[in-house]
């Protein structure tokens, strides 16, 4: 995995692509069938680091894009959430000559599937990692004080330190040899003008409800890998049934992994997604 990941450096070319508000940056390696990964709020391209090259080395052109107001792309935006994000997908899947498979973490996934309900000729697959597709069970008071916290906590000199923490919290269980690595560049990137801003404007604006009204018009091919102990689900499996409930998806519980299977577990996911993508109806490269 290091001789791919070392490759896929080197051959990686940061590009942007124009959207109403700001510009979106992304990278694309390799030929073949179209994989557009997406990372979750407060992470960056590098998340991917550890299946992209796998992606890659089994015959397929891998775009990752960093998030509105995240990583390399522009913090002008004037709106944020998973629809916003979708829409952003789409537009990539488009500029790059889709359909596409689709791959997501956390509201990344949410993102995905609003797409794949949104657009079902511009996705032909879903890989769902860690995926948060519904508000969680709160009252309208509790949702209303977690968005003060999140105003108090990613504000000031604090900010970038607090996302860090909170971002290590969440990788319960196994811990990729990255971690440490990868926290410091969130940290760092964070710490860029109006990155905290940004990211604090999403946490504000975020909104799963329009993605769950829509998880039962997906009709694409999915796989959802959860982490058995993933912290952000009161119950990890009562949230794999949920899902099964409501979407035509194999869904899969990731032993001694958090809220990052494709960071924690590389060796179980990415046999998993391989195998799913082998199983898709043929596309054009």
């Amino acid at each position: 995995m290091a001789n791919s990941h070392s490759l896929l450096a080197m051959t990686q070319q940061l590009q942007y692509l124009d959207r109403p508000g700001g510009r979106i940056a992304y990278t694309v390696t390799g030929t073949g069938p179209l994989v557009v990964a997406v990372p979750g709020m407060g992470d960056l391209r590098s998340a991917y680091d550890d299946l992209a090259p796998a992606l890659v080395a089994a015959g397929y052109r891998v775009a990752v894009t960093d998030l509105r107001g995240h990583g390399d792309s522009d913090t002008t935006f004037p709106a944020y959430g998973d629809v916003e994000t979708g829409w952003d997908v789409l537009a990539l899947v488009e500029h790059l000559g889709g359909p596409a498979v689709l791959v997501g973490n956390s509201m990344g996934a949410a993102a995905s599937a609003w797409a794949a309900a949104e657009r079902p000729d511009a996705v032909r697959g879903l890989v769902l990692l860690g995926p948060f597709l519904r508000e969680p069970e709160a009252s309208g008071t509790r949702r209303a004080m977690n968005r003060l916290l999140y105003r108090a906590a990613l504000a000031g000199g604090w900010g970038a330190g607090f996302w860090a923490r909170f971002y290590r919290s969440l990788n319960a269980g196994r811990t990729s040899p990255r971690l440490d690595a990868h926290v410091a560049e969130i940290r760092a990137a964070l710490r860029r003008p109006g990155h905290l801003a940004a990211l604090r404007n999403l946490a504000l604006q975020l909104d799963h409800d329009p993605v769950t009204a829509r998880l039962g018009d997906v009709d694409t091919p999915t796989l959802a890998l959860l982490g058995a102990v993933d912290p952000d689900y009161p119950d990890p499996a009562a949230e794999a049934d949920w899902i099964r409930s409501v979407m035509r998806a194999r869904v899969e519980l990731v032993d001694e992994c958090g809220h990052y299977p494709q960071h924690q577990r590389p060796d179980v996911v990415v046999p998993a997604v391989l195998d799913h993508l082998a199983a898709l109806p043929s596309a054009r490269a």
